[in-house]
């Protein structure tokens, strides 16, 4: 049996999975705590796949365990076994390359590390990437199939459908502690409006897909298991639409002491909604001259291009600029996407270019919009030094 365990061609999932797979689904859905929801997954798993032991591990950026989870061991066992894995041997390597692994014998694999002391022993071993955006973010694994058997490909699918609902948990958990920690006043209707049409709508058609599958799983098992895999791919649509929600709200009500600390808070929320590059070059002498109108009206302006760059630039990296040239302050944000044809008429029901335009004069300054060296979009607010009162 290989180490590199290709993925399976799709197989009919027995009723039981079938219906662990909707338990999942359900708590994703109603259980807001992150720890709870991912320990259902591990127990279940773990019980579906007849394995001794089972873990959830998520990792950090540089690869190490921030969070694991197990299932098998007692309370008294984990604390024995000492701190979080580290990362390294095969839970390592499932995060550096982002596959699956079967292997007979953890003890003959080259990238095993051994265990520490009290760790029990293991043997045969499942492990599966959790991924986010393409990109492994942690890892789901059970050792030891009852039996002395090795684990096969059925249990190598099954696994990775519960690694997915892993990457929905976690993503959905994140999203809720951004949006609880946010004070929305003014946005908060548009908000209310947009979540309504669009994800509580799409949730309420998730939901009714996943209605009956109790009472069709045994008669037509391959529909439930197409259901299950539609209803998956339709969560993760309105992740995607609930990070440019995100991207939406006033990084100015966030408790923020300037400018510069808000344009590095929005940066932020850009990292995490649109999981692209983002620089912040600010000056700090320029952020902290500004008073709270031009904060806004600025803050705004960054708001609405960062935005357009998540939605529609396919960029990769993006840089936002806040400096003093000669008697003006500039805010620049400039992306490497596919650019933005800056003679096309607006698009109806689209105002945010005119919002951005609108913000600039509002303080006695112009906003530009152009290529960047050819390629991508820079969008360039100015105000005089003498409105925003930075410099001598």
């Amino acid at each position: 049996m290989p180490d590199h365990a290709a993925i399976p061609t799709p197989a009919l999932l027995a009723p039981d999975a079938i219906e662990a797979l909707d338990d999942a689904t359900r708590a994703i859905a109603e259980v807001k705590d992150l720890e709870a929801a991912l320990q259902l997954i591990v127990d279940r798993v773990r019980t579906l796949v007849d394995a001794r032991y089972a873990a959830l591990g998520i990792a950090g950026p540089d690869g190490t365990m921030q969070r694991f989870i197990t299932a098998g061991l007692s309370a008294d066992e984990r604390a024995r076994i000492g701190p979080l894995p580290r990362g390294h041997g095969l839970l390592g390597l499932i995060i550096r390359e982002g596959t699956t692994f079967r292997i007979p014998d953890i003890a003959g694999h080259p990238a095993s590390s051994g265990f520490p002391p009290f760790h029990p022993p293991m043997h045969t071993f499942l492990g599966v990437p959790i991924i986010r955006e393409g990109r492994p973010i942690g890892e789901l694994y059970l050792t030891d199939k009852g039996g002395g058997l090795a684990f096969d490909a059925d249990d190598q699918r099954l696994v990775e459908l519960f690694a997915r609902h892993a990457a929905i948990a976690m993503e959905n958990a994140r999203l809720h502690d951004r949006i609880a920690a946010l004070a929305i006043v003014e946005e908060r209707e548009r908000i209310g409006r947009d979540l309504h049409d669009g994800i509580i709508q799409g949730l309420y058609g998730v939901s009714l897909s996943l209605e009956d599958i109790g009472d069709i799983a045994r008669d037509d098992p391959a529909e439930v298991a197409a259901r299950v895999d539609r209803a998956i791919e339709s969560l993760q649509a309105m992740i995607r639409d609930i990070r440019h929600f995100i991207l939406g709200l006033r990084p100015g009500l966030l408790g923020a002491s300037d400018l510069g600390e808000s344009l590095e808070r929005l940066a932020e929320e850009v990292r995490f909604a649109a999981v692209m590059a983002v620089e912040a070059d600010i000056d700090p002498a320029v952020a902290a001259g500004v008073d709270e109108t031009q904060t806004t009206q600025l803050l705004g302006v960054a708001r609405e291009a960062l935005s357009n760059v998540a939605r529609h630039s396919n960029a990769h990296a993006v840089r936002i600029g806040l400096i003093e040239v000669g008697d003006e302050i500039q805010l620049t944000i400039e992306d490497d996407g596919i650019g933005f044809d800056v003679a096309a008429p607006p698009v109806p029901g689209h105002s945010g270019l005119q919002n951005m335009h609108d913000r600039a004069r509002l303080l006695g300054g112009s906003l530009t919009v152009e290529r960047a060296d050819g390629h991508g979009t820079r969008v360039t607010a100015r105000l005089p030094i003498a409105t925003q009162g930075v410099g001598g």
